[in-house]
């Protein structure tokens, strides 16, 4: 069976600094995969340019057989591919539910033309998401007053609303306790193998990785060091010594 994404020597440069550097890479339909590496690794940049936000990204990028290197942010989107941010980019004033409805009428593709029926319809299927993740409770808070893992898991609901085929969690648990993180990323599976999404994410916990990912790619200097499964790469002498340290 065909990759669901394919990356072949995807380059990205800033001027004299090579951000990736002919990057190869390859993700199975349904499969969970998480990209490790130190910082600078060149880890955000490669989701960046899966999700069209970079320009001048060289190489090749195809998503269910197309090439999708060289478009805009909204048409990978619409391609099937959702993604979040490390930092939070919901509506701090708007409330976890205005936020999620706002997230299915985007979705829904008739926001220019919003009707009381499309509204009715958008908030009942927000109030069904924020349960499935959990935020059923907090329906009317603030976001500004959601702690950062409600933020989060705000954030991958908000995701799922349109969708996609594929979802890109860049350092979804970053600023978070290790319990939080690990809660939230059990949610992330289960829910991704439920509606059969494929997950790729970006994550500095080892345990989270070792826990969630079927496959791992470290990434090093805006290279690929070392692709396998949690146990290959856990075994592996150069990601002992470049990312865990040589004394593991």
């Amino acid at each position: 069976m065909s990759p669901l994404l394919s990356a072949r020597q995807v380059r990205k440069a800033y001027g004299s600094f090579v951000a990736l550097n002919n990057i190869d890479f390859d993700l199975a339909r349904g499969e969970r995969h998480a990209l490790i590496g130190p910082n600078g690794a060149g880890k955000s940049t490669f989701i960046a340019c899966i999700a069209g936000q970079l320009p001048g990204v060289e190489g090749s990028i195809r998503f269910k057989g197309d090439e999708v290197a060289r478009l805009l942010p909204a048409e990978v989107a619409k391609r099937g591919i959702g993604r979040t941010f490390q930092i939070s980019r919901a509506f701090l004033q708007m409330s976890a539910l205005e936020n999620m409805t706002a997230a299915f009428i985007i979705a829904s593709g008739r926001w220019a033309s919003l009707s009381r029926a499309l509204l009715a319809e958008a908030e009942d299927r927000a109030g069904g998401m924020l349960a499935t993740v959990g935020l059923a409770a907090r329906a009317g808070s603030r976001v500004a007053d959601l702690s950062l893992g409600d933020r989060k898991r705000l954030e991958f609901g908000m995701v799922l609303a349109g969708d996609p085929d594929l979802l890109l969690l860049d350092e979804p648990t970053a600023g978070m306790s290790i319990k939080e993180r690990h809660h939230l990323m059990e949610l992330v599976a289960t829910r991704a193998e439920e509606a059969g999404k494929t997950l790729l994410f970006v994550e500095h916990d080892i345990d989270v990785v070792l826990k969630i990912a079927q496959r791992v790619t470290v990434m090093v200097r805006g290279a690929v060091l070392a692709a396998g499964t949690p146990v290959e790469i856990a075994a592996n002498a150069q990601v002992q010594a470049v990312y865990l340290g040589g004394h593991h």
